[in-house]
């Protein structure tokens, strides 16, 4: 350990002393333009596989950049995204992207610029739904066309059959991707685009319950593991994306097997997943393990849903402060770049707008985590409680075991008695034994009511106490209805029809005076106790 301590001290040290020989090689040379453009080229290098080392490559360049990299800022700004990308810091990733396409437009820089609006229309479509999203759509394509580039015009059609993948048009973005397909494969300087393909039909057709099809294009998607062309990073987290589907695929069919199959092979790509596919992960291993009555692992991978909801939402609260601190940054260096007023007054109103809208869209995000961390927390409450319910009936069962054992017991003593007379005093001995046992242990015995309340003191104090005129039966259905429970489900428990229930239903709304046509009794129930924690 303290070995393992040492040498990534010497490691780090080492790091360190090459980033101040390249700074202070970078400050002794001359600020001509030439001397730093190689730490871009350098950058452009590492990118891919070394993202760290293209950050050290990128910092060692003095400020102002304006200056020291004229004519090259467009390319600098690209590679600062990509490692923000890396590192999941999406406000820099999305100031960098703007500040990239700003830079290409003054430079000419038309293939940057196309990548650049190609990124910000994902980020607007996919991650917010922004229909302003297709202006950069469009000017992926201007720039593009420009750039004589014809592999970017193919991506920027490829962008239209994603919009229908997302929003589940299986059967119109196959339509779309067989149109170029032979297009994709064709291209062998970037395999990128067919292996994008092959991932979106292979997905299409599993979800249009075509598994040979599906097969047929997951073969052709693990052919390109290893081509040159690709990052191992882009392949990898596609392949976890496949692995994870196919897993929700045969758990909706009940294959076990292909279930624990694909997410043995998911969690060996773990590092690669992106954070909504981590979700879909570990609420997926949850539903697995209670399918499969391991109540043990299930409430393991609840907690760790609850962990991952909880950094979430403390990324989510510092991103909305760096995004703030970005967007003024942005504002400053925009200002100083220009002499017209008018167009800084311009642009200043823009990042105040976009502020403003973005302010909204992390307050509405914030919340959607907050509301899925509550929720988390009480199913693994209810999962804690199912298993202490287990152990108390198997403890009653036990007892219950013990105690017919001994009666045999007693029964078998008696048959042997040859006199009658003693036999039939011990007989009605036996039965007012049996009297007296059989009311002591229902006397012990605890109703659903009684060990429900027993675990939520606080709902139902509060409930009775809001609500007095509600009998036992009715608290305990309005508990099922504030646990999400069904109506097919809460007259199971309670022993009655579901006509039954659907008139007790109506008898609480009346005796709480309230309008279901405003608000639905569970509704009601969800806003009135929202502040209390259930078991």
């Amino acid at each position: 350990m303290f070995k393992s301590l040492k040498y990534k001290a010497i490691i780090k040290g080492f790091v360190f002393i090459c980033f101040l020989v390249c700074k202070t090689v970078a400050y002794s040379q001359n600020s001509g333009n030439g001397n730093y453009i190689r730490f871009i080229d350098s950058a452009d290098n590492y990118i891919d596989d070394y993202p760290d080392k293209a950050h050290i490559f990128l910092d060692s360049i003095p400020k102002p950049t304006e200056r020291t990299i004229k004519g090259r800022l467009a390319d600098y700004y690209a590679i600062k995204a990509l490692i923000h990308d890396g590192r999941n810091e999406y406000a820099r990733l999305y100031q960098s992207y703007i500040l990239a396409l700003k830079y290409a437009d003054k430079e000419k820089n038309y293939k940057v610029g196309g990548e650049a609006s190609l990124e910000l229309f994902a980020n607007l479509h996919f991650a917010k739904k922004d229909s302003l999203a297709f202006k950069y759509l469009k000017k992926a394509k201007e720039y593009f066309l420009l750039d004589k580039n014809t592999n970017g015009l193919i991506e920027v059609e490829q962008m239209y059959a994603y919009i229908e993948f997302s929003n589940r048009n299986y059967e119109k973005c196959n339509e779309l991707i067989h149109k170029y397909l032979d297009t994709y494969k064709s291209i062998e300087d970037d395999a990128y685009l067919y292996m994008f393909a092959t991932y979106m039909l292979t997905l299409n057709y599993m979800d249009l319950n075509q598994l040979d099809e599906a097969y047929t294009y997951l073969k052709e998607f693990e052919g390109l593991k290893n081509n040159p062309t690709i990052v191992r990073y882009n392949y990898a987290s596609f392949n976890v994306g496949l692995d994870v589907n196919f897993a929700e695929f045969y758990f909706k069919n009940k294959k076990t097997d292909s279930v624990s199959f694909y997410l043995n092979k998911s969690t060996k790509l773990r590092n690669y997943m992106s954070d909504d596919l981590v979700r879909r992960y570990f609420n997926l291993k949850t539903d697995f393990y209670k399918s499969l009555g391991d109540i043990d692992n299930a409430k393991t991978y609840l907690d760790s849903l609850a962990v991952f909801e909880r950094k979430m939402y403390k990324n989510n609260v510092e991103a909305s402060f760096q995004l703030s601190n970005t967007l003024l940054q942005t504002e400053s260096e925009l200002k100083k770049e220009s002499d017209k007023k008018f167009w800084n007054g311009a642009l200043a109103v823009l990042l105040f707008c976009i502020l403003f809208f973005l302010s909204i869209l992390f307050f509405v995000h914030y919340r959607k985590h907050k509301f899925k961390l509550n929720d988390t927390i009480n199913k693994v409450n209810n999962l804690s409680y199912l298993k202490s319910n287990n152990e108390k009936l198997t403890g009653k069962l036990l007892g219950l075991e013990e105690y017919i054992t001994n009666l045999k017991k007693e029964v078998k003593s008696i048959s042997t008695l040859s006199e009658v007379s003693i036999q039939k005093e011990k007989i009605k001995d036996l039965y007012k034994n049996l009297l007296h046992n059989s009311s002591t242990l229902l006397d012990k015995s605890e109703n659903h009511l009684e060990l429900v309340n027993e675990l939520n003191v606080e709902f139902f104090s509060r409930i009775q106490s809001r609500y007095p005129q509600l009998n036992d039966s009715e608290v305990i259905t309005c508990y099922y209805l504030y646990m999400d429970f069904k109506n097919k489900e809460i007259a199971l428990f309670l022993g009655i029809s579901v006509r039954a229930l659907e008139s007790k239903r109506y008898r609480i709304s009346k005796k709480i005076n309230l309008n279901t046509k405003e608000t639905s009794l569970v509704e009601h129930l969800k806003e009135t106790f929202k502040e209390i924690t259930i078991a």
